[in-house]
């Protein structure tokens, strides 16, 4: 056992590492949406669930010798994947088929082809390795249990040391280098065994879903409890996300801080009851209990925080004003999460051991049977991911998808009372009026996120939220001196008046191109840029693409509340073409070319700005510009420098607001002060900001210029290697600061 564990416990932690990395690939075939992202995870589920029913039709056929075989070929085949699979979910769909594919149905079939191999394997080897171990109806589920909780517990350590330290330091192919060993080694412990076991069977299979002879065992109905849980444990962790996106701001290690703990507490939950299990009781109320005091005591820490947030010592680090991917503040958002998602998950991972005992009582069908059952458990993750996903967060948002599990867990209860009555099971009954009190008092959207965003009480706010995230503009109570801030996922993005570098961003390539006739703007945060972008009349089509429709929608709630301001001037201009949708995949799958193409500024410690600041993506936008295009770009680090001028044989960078300006022609930058000076420009500036002064004086210093001739210096980013994105693993180097062994060399004026 303990050396079974130890291979389940290596083939956990590799599978997690690899979905981390498919999902980052596949990304930027589907997009990084949330309706694309929901239909990776589905595709990624799918496989494994078709893994469990085979391993469930296949297991209970086997001896414990074959059966064991059958798991170390498992593992060799997902460590043969895991390396090859760059060439088809990468080079082939990601390079090759991005933008081109937007049916969804076939996106889904493309992510589902690419993945079916791998994840049919690692859904299959449960089920093996539970026939292997079966020699005793008195252990069964106590083994299974114990294996079970070791590939959590690795599943838990792949995604944090992978998401914190070993894809950051070795980029996504190192990473699926080190799965592939892992599961190497996962086979070659599994094989050492192999002399030990018999080579027949010990009992004749029987059918999985034969009657047990004990009242409340039935497989299909702990099926469909299991599929319920499934369901609510994965639609918390989206809202767990959600939530700390917010309060910890959106970054690469994020995602895999929350799936890490969750998995680590919900091992460490199976493990324990795997411990006690013979001293639980009946396990029938034990999983009720179990399953309804997670999702209370989940519910009441999510909003615990949300309310503590206002107060020492939360208040002065974790507001949405500061900067909190540093030091304190960082270290003090990871703490959080582990308060907010380990106590839930812990309780939720005990159940699973508690359904074997229910379930296990014959050992001719011990493999069938957990197969269904972890088929169940895929499925109702499946649906957790799409529904929570796609369908109750677009309509209800987020308090009123945490209403929708109240009313599931209240359902489960109130159906478990009516079996044996309020009387008899109090605790139950208790727990039913905690989930129906939950209902009635969880605050609403609106107040939630108005808190926390920090929103004075009186003042002017617009939000929204849908599937694919959050926006909210919090108005100045000070107007006169301090403008009203624009968060987008967490971060402020900026600010109403416009901030004078925002506008210069949009500026720049409509007055340096001679006839800017098709422009394109990716992101439009605050209105700034693109304000900044309608400044030429030379202007035909401004096209905008916005990955976070909140984003769209708050800026017109705005326009509607003061039609006179600039936002209304932007959202009115006849030539604007508005695009809800991934920026990377439009350009991907059109042959449109444009004049000018200008990204608004994204931080590069957000997360996956680094599918923007690639050699990659650079390549694209060279490839939709027409000739004597422009470029435009924030370059907030000297990687994002270097990637840029390797991919345009002419650059220019503005300083000091370091923004950057390529093109295959020369550039000239020479005429921009002048331009930015005239009459007509200053005014159209100022009505974006009244309090603007001199905006010249953000290029007033010296530019830095590239040519073809001109040598390139610097570690470049690319789609496998986003260094600037895994902030903590590479450490950045911001252009605020000068780095002189970086600039090129000067050249003639």
């Amino acid at each position: 056992m303990p050396r079974l564990a130890l291979a389940f416990f290596c083939s956990g932690f590799s599978a997690l590492m690899c979905q981390v990395v498919w999902q980052r690939m596949l990304g930027i075939f589907a997009g990084s949406d949330t309706v694309s992202a929901a239909l990776v995870v589905a595709a990624f589920l799918g496989g494994l669930g078709i893994g469990s029913l085979i391993g469930a039709k296949l297991a209970d056929r086997l001896s414990a010798r074959q059966a064991l075989l059958g798991f170390a070929l498992c593992e060799v085949g997902v460590a043969a994947f895991a390396p090859l699979s760059k060439l088809f979910l990468y080079d082939v769909l990601a390079l090759g088929l991005a933008g081109v594919v937007d049916n969804q149905a076939a996106i889904f079939a493309l992510c589902f082809a690419g993945l079916i191999l791998p994840t049919t394997l690692m859904g299959a080897s449960l089920p093996l390795l539970a026939r292997t171990v079966a020699t005793s109806l008195d252990t069964v589920a106590q083994r299974i249990g114990w294996l079970y909780a070791l590939n959590t517990l690795g599943a838990g350590a792949g995604t944090l040391l992978g998401g914190w330290f070993i894809i950051g330091s070795m980029g996504y192919v190192g990473a699926l280098w080190v799965a592939a060993i892992l599961n190497l080694a996962a086979a070659g412990i599994a094989l050492s065994l192999r002399p030990r076991l018999p080579t027949r069977l010990a009992v004749a299979p029987a059918p999985a879903f034969a009657p047990p002879g004990k009242a409340g065992t039935s497989l299909p109905l702990w099926c469909l409890l299991v599929f319920l849980s499934g369901y609510v444990i994965v639609a918390l962790e989206i809202i767990w996300v959600r939530v700390m996106g917010q309060i910890g701001q959106f970054h690469a290690y994020l995602f895999p801080t929350v799936l890490g703990l969750f998995l680590l507490a919900d091992g460490a939950g199976i493990a324990f009851a795997s411990w006690i299990l013979h001293r639980l009781p009946d396990p029938r109320r034990t999983f009720f209990l179990l399953q309804s005091v997670g999702f209370v005591l989940a519910t009441i820490l999510l909003i615990g925080l949300w309310f503590a947030l206002s107060y020492w010592p939360l208040d002065g680090y974790l507001t949405i004003d500061r900067w909190r991917l540093a030091d304190r503040p960082l270290l003090l958002a990871l703490g959080v999460t582990i308060l907010l998602v380990s106590p839930p998950a812990f309780l939720i991972g005990m159940t699973f051991p508690v359904v074997q005992r229910a379930i296990q009582h014959d050992l001719a069908s011990v493999g069938a049977r957990i197969g269904w059952v972890q088929l169940a458990n895929i499925a109702g993750n499946a649906a957790g991911s799409l529904v929570t996903g796609l369908v109750s967060l677009h309509l209800f948002g987020t308090m009123g998808t945490l209403r929708l599990l109240a009313a599931l867990s209240l359902a489960l209860l109130l159906g478990w009372l009516a079996l044996g009555g309020w009387r008899r099971r109090r605790p139950e009954a208790g727990l039913a009026m905690a989930c129906a009190a939950l209902m009635a008092l969880l605050p609403g959207n609106a107040a939630f996120w108005s808190r926390l965003h920090a929103q004075e009480p009186g003042g002017y706010a617009a939000w929204g939220e849908d599937r694919s995230g959050v926006a909210y503009f919090r108005a100045s109570t000070d107007a006169g001196r301090k403008p009203g801030s624009f968060f987008i996922m967490g971060y402020v993005q900026g600010y109403q008046p416009f901030l004078a570098e925002h506008m210069l961003l949009g500026v720049a390539g409509p007055l340096l191109h001679p006839a800017p006739r098709r422009v394109l703007l990716i992101g439009i945060g605050s209105g700034g840029t693109p304000w900044g972008a309608t400044v030429s009349p030379h202007t035909q089509l401004l096209r905008m693409v916005e990955i976070v429709a909140p984003t769209i929608g708050t800026l017109r709630q705005i326009a509607s509340d003061d039609p006179g301001g600039p936002v209304a001037a932007v959202l009115g201009d006849p030539r604007l073409d508005i695009v809800q949708g991934d920026g990377r995949r439009l350009l991907a799958g059109s042959e449109e070319r444009y004049d000018v193409i200008e990204a608004d500024a994204i931080r590069a410690e957000s997360s996956h700005s680094g599918m923007l600041y690639s050699s990659e993506y650079l390549a694209l936008v060279r490839r939709r510009l027409a000739p004597g295009g422009l470029y435009v770009q924030w370059a907030p680090t000297w990687r994002a420098v270097a990637t840029f001028t390797a991919a345009f044989p002419h650059a220019v960078m503005l300083r000091p607001a370091n923004i950057m300006i390529g093109s295959e022609s020369p550039i000239d930058h020479a005429a921009l002060p002048g331009r930015l000076a005239e009459a007509s420009v200053v005014q159209h500036l100022r009505r974006g900001n009244p309090r603007l002064e001199a905006p010249q004086d953000l290029i007033a210093n010296p530019p830095l210029m590239w040519r073809p001739d001109t040598p390139r210096l610097g570690e470049v980013l690319t789609d496998m290697r986003p260094r600037d994105e895994f902030f903590l693993n590479n450490g950045i180097r911001a252009t605020s600061v000068r780095a002189p062994e970086l600039e090129p060399p000067a050249g003639p004026p």
